[in-house]
């Protein structure tokens, strides 16, 4: 029989692991023709493998999402090798963590550039291109719980993740019109591979290492795998859902940041990392 996605084209950045490998399969195992961007070519290029394999053909590109001249050829690229893509999930990201006066200047350009600006090149670049075929399409930007949990230990990441939503919601609210839905994915403590790269601000090398190992443990103990993820994201783009936090303590997050604001605040005070 016809599956969901057949002859649909999928566009996945951050694609060479984790949630972002994860969505890119369970699309291809839909029928979805999928373009699996990384900077890791050697990864984007596992990941449309295994896309192959799943059921849809895959494509592998290197592109580094924070810089706006690559997207602006990635998204060309894209249009001209495939068309206009059906789904776009913008959901490279990376981590950081420590205390506010620890980050550099350059530390908020790195957070910024990638989990923001990454996310705003996605969204401008391939929305214009599905408006102009008229057809519709769908936007997924991967925020987090952290966009509506403040942490002392997470203030760069947890900014550009709530940018990320309040994105999503404004670019949903002017693309309804143009039958272009835009969901923001809010996964929990997810078992990704993110803490294992993830920066620890104010650390030596050593410090680095320890509070990579210890969140990389803390969240393998977690146990909910990107597959989980990539599930809600393709059920959020059959719902046209607006915002999906995945996993119980991201709905907890969510629902404590709207009924007690001042339990946020002071959750928010303990030292995690």
């Amino acid at each position: 029989g016809r599956r969901p996605f057949d002859g649909s084209l999928v566009v996945v950045t951050g694609a060479g692991g984790g949630i972002g490998r994860a969505t890119a399969l369970a699309f291809a195992a839909r029928g979805a023709e999928v373009v699996a961007a990384d900077l890791d070519l050697a990864e984007a290029r596992r990941t449309a493998d295994l896309a192959g394999r799943a059921g849809g053909a895959g494509h592998a590109v290197r592109v580094d999402v924070a810089d706006a001249k690559a997207m602006e050829d990635f998204a060309e690229a894209v249009l001209r090798d495939h068309g206009v893509p059906d789904v776009v999930v913008n959901n490279a990201g990376i981590g950081m963590a420590g205390p506010f006066l620890d980050h550099t200047a350059d530390d908020w350009a790195r957070v910024l550039d990638v989990n923001l600006w990454g996310v705003i090149h996605g969204s401008r670049l391939f929305a214009a291109q599905m408006i102009e075929r008229g057809q519709g399409g769908h936007i997924v930007n991967t925020a987090s719980a952290a966009a509506f949990t403040p942490s002392r230990a997470l203030p760069a990441y947890a900014t550009s993740k709530a940018a990320v939503l309040m994105l999503s919601e404004c670019l949903r609210a002017e693309l309804k019109g143009a039958g272009i839905g835009v969901s923001a994915i809010c996964p929990g403590i997810v078992n990704s591979g993110i803490t294992g790269r993830a920066r620890f601000v104010g650390r030596d090398e050593a410090g680095q290492a320890e509070g990579r190992d210890r969140a990389t443990r803390a969240y393998a103990l977690r146990g909910f795998e990107p597959e989980g993820v990539a599930e809600r994201i393709v059920a959020a783009v059959r719902d046209d859902r607006a915002v999906v936090p995945v996993a119980a303590e991201a709905h907890a997050a969510r629902l404590l940041a709207r009924v007690s604001p001042r339990a946020t605040r002071l959750l928010a005070r303990l030292d995690v990392g």
